[in-house]
């Protein structure tokens, strides 16, 4: 019931104060209320919610996994910490962003510790009837790679993994014939 009126408070705000206020405005707002720090709206995570929201739109099915895994669609963002949220229905991101804050899980996304930013977008079906929403929220971003080593600094290096038809067996030093992939 709590939650009931503190949305329907946040939106009657939100609306008279900025009826037009971006996300990012409004979710700043939601956070203030409730101790945390406001953010500020990210292209790459604009990217990955529209990529998200399209996704959900063209296959008309609300999920997390509709393009993979969380972690990789996010990997590009370089977010130490981070969390989505998606819907569909509404029209417009008042209304979803009311919907969020009524949902325990939502609202703990949308409160997470740390976050500076944020990335929202929404598509529809296409039948043009139905809009389907993600909101990316972010943050403990990593630094920036260094160009060189300080006196102390350990550099850091990056793994990546290859697939396993990537993979290479060295070649020999001393081949004479070479038939069927074996070293003769």
């Amino acid at each position: 019931m709590r939650t009931a009126v503190a949305a329907a408070l946040l939106m009657a705000s939100a609306h008279s104060a900025a009826a037009d206020g971006s996300p990012a405005e409004l979710i700043s707002n939601f956070r203030l209320q409730h101790g945390e720090v406001r953010v500020t709206s990210d292209a790459a995570l604009n990217r990955i919610a529209l990529e998200q929201a399209r996704a959900m739109a063209a296959k008309e099915k609300l999920d997390h996994g509709v393009l993979g895994s969380f972690s990789v669609r996010m990997a590009p963002s370089r977010a130490g910490r981070a969390a989505e949220n998606i819907a569909y229905g509404y029209d417009n991101f008042e209304k979803t962003l009311g919907q969020w804050i009524a949902s325990s899980e939502h609202r703990k996304n949308l409160l997470l510790h740390n976050a500076t930013r944020i990335g929202v977008a929404s598509a529809k079906d296409a039948s043009g009837r139905r809009t389907y929403w993600a909101m990316e929220i972010a943050g403990d971003y990593e630094p920036p790679p260094s160009t060189g080593k300080k006196k102390g600094e350990k550099k850091i290096e990056r793994a990546e993994a290859a697939s396993p038809a990537t993979k290479r067996k060295p070649a020999a030093s001393k081949c004479h014939i070479s038939l069927l992939g074996l070293c003769i």
